[in-house]
């Protein structure tokens, strides 16, 4: 069993808060498909061991969010925080839950922010209330080695939706991928089988099809898949 963890805050109700809800179990069904085995959609706020346990849960994948996270109480996220702690399951998170997974182990969060020249290329959009974002589909500079860059090639393109940024990575990452604007959009921790990308890779199309050969490599690394 997979458990998905829907890191979208409990009380949001944005504009896409719809949308965002349908997507949740359309990526469940997506992650499902690719490793063969059941996934299940879990709330951040509804997740600890014992269920972990009753699941007999093989590896966690973190969503991101819309939700400011400083809305977030501590309490509701003291469960899922620990569990990244224990590295008691190998973990993928996705953009905000990548976020999540880095603040969890000591690292820092804070705005993007890119160049004027950064900010005029098609890769940088203004969201409502003036903050800048990464957003869109653009290639990610490949500046590592890892299987699970297997098949990506120098430049593989991704879905990027994301204001804020991981600036130095949690001890024990190794940094794989980057833009100019995010530095790192891909990090990877062996010992405890972690892996974070600043990009959503759940989002791949038919045009772009790197996320779905970075969540295939992931499973197998993981031994989840052969």
């Amino acid at each position: 069993m997979l458990v998905f963890v829907d890191y979208e805050h409990a009380d949001y109700d944005g504009e896409w808060a719809q949308t965002i809800q349908a997507a949740r179990t359309w990526i469940t069904y997506r992650l499902e498909d690719l490793a063969g085995v059941h996934c299940m959609l879990v709330r951040y706020d509804r997740i600890d061991d014992d269920l972990l346990d009753r699941l007999d849960a093989k590896a966690l994948f973190i969503s991101g969010q819309a939700s400011d996270p400083a809305i977030y109480q501590p309490d509701d996220l003291a469960p899922l925080q620990d569990l990244v702690r224990s590295a008691r399951l190998p973990a993928f998170g996705f953009c905000g839950g990548w976020q999540f997974l880095a603040k969890a182990l000591g690292a820092d969060l804070v705005p993007i922010e890119p160049t004027p020249a950064q900010a005029a290329s098609d890769r940088i959009v203004s969201w409502p209330g003036g903050a800048l974002a990464e957003f869109g589909y653009h290639p990610v500079d490949v500046t590592g080695e890892h299987e699970l860059l297997t098949g990506l090639g120098p430049a593989p393109v991704f879905r990027h939706a994301h204001g804020l940024h991981v600036p130095v990575a949690p001890d024990g990452f190794r940094v794989i991928a980057s833009t100019e604007v995010s530095p790192i959009q891909l990090a990877v921790d062996d010992d405890r089988r972690f892996v974070g990308a600043q990009f959503h890779p759940e989002y791949w199309t038919d045009e772009h099809q790197a996320g779905r050969q970075l969540l295939v490599n992931f499973l197998a690394w993981i031994g989840v898949t052969s």
